[in-house]
C-alpha cells in the first residue's frame, strides 16, 4: 500500500564504541542514536568533561528527516581531516539521526593528512559496526470522529489496513486517534471519508 513517498530512514538502535590506533595515537569513537540538537549538545558537554586530558574531540551528526541538518567539527584537527570523514561514514552507512563523536589521545608520532583521514574513518566505522541499524518509520497521528452507527466500517478499514495502534474515546460520538505511516495517511483518509458521517483531522505532530 506504501507510495513512493519518502517517510522512513535507518540509523543505529543504541549507544556503541569502537576504538582504532595508529603510531602511538588512540581513537575513541562513540555513536548516539539522537533526535535534537539540545540531544547533541548534552552528549558533547559530557564527552568534553569526560575526556578533559585528550588532545582533541571531533564529530560529526546527521539528524532531522527529511529536512536534514548536519554538522562536522574538526577540533583543532587540520581541516577536514576529522570530521568530514566522520560524516563520510554516517552518509556511507546511509544513517540519520545519529552523532559520532571521536575522542583522539595524541602518540606522539604526526600521522598526517591522509593518516588523520583514515584514522577517524576507522574509529567511526568500528562504532557503527559495534551497532544495530535499524529502520525508523514516520507516522502521524489521525483524528477521527464518527457516529456509533459506523463504528463497524471504521474499524473493517482500520482492520484492513492492519492499523492497530490507536486511541479511543466512546461517548456521546465515537472518537479515535491512530497512528498512521505518513506514505499511507491520504489512502486511509480517502477510505475513511468514503463512509458517510466520519470526519478526519490531522494531527501536526508526526513520530
Amino acid at each position: 500500500m506504501h507510495s513512493d513517498m519518502l517517510d522512513s530512514y535507518m540509523t543505529i538502535a543504541f549507544h556503541s564504541e569502537g576504538e582504532y590506533k595508529a603510531k602511538g595515537s588512540k581513537f575513541l569513537a562513540f555513536a548516539y542514536p539522537v533526535s535534537n540538537e539540545a540531544e547533541i549538545q548534552e552528549i558533547l558537554s559530557e564527552k568534553k568533561k569526560q575526556f578533559y586530558d585528550a588532545r582533541h574531540v571531533c564529530y560529526a551528526y546527521r539528524f532531522g528527516f527529511p529536512n536534514e541538518t548536519y554538522r562536522v567539527n574538526d577540533d583543532g584537527e587540520p581541516s577536514g581531516t576529522a570530521g568530514k570523514p566522520i560524516y563520510g561514514q554516517l552518509l556511507s552507512f546511509d544513517l540519520m539521526n545519529i552523532l559520532v563523536v571521536v575522542v583522539r589521545y595524541f602518540g606522539g608520532t604526526k600521522l598526517g593528512v591522509r593518516g588523520l583521514i583514515n584514522a577517524y574513518r576507522e574509529a567511526t566505522i568500528e562504532a557503527i559496526e559495534a551497532n544495530e541499524i535499524v529502520e525508523r518509520v514516520m507516522t502521524q497521528a489521525l483524528k477521527i470522529q464518527f457516529s456509533y452507527e459506523q463504528l463497524n466500517d471504521v474499524m473493517r478499514v482500520l482492520k484492513e489496513e492492519n492499523l492497530s495502534d490507536f486511541k479511543q474515546d466512546f461517548q456521546l460520538d465515537c472518537k479515535m486517534d491512530v497512528q498512521v505511516r505518513l506514505s499511507d495517511l491520504e489512502m486511509l483518509k480517502e477510505k475513511l471519508l468514503a463512509i458517510y458521517g466520519v470526519t478526519t483531522r490531522n494531527d501536526s505532530s508526526l513520530i
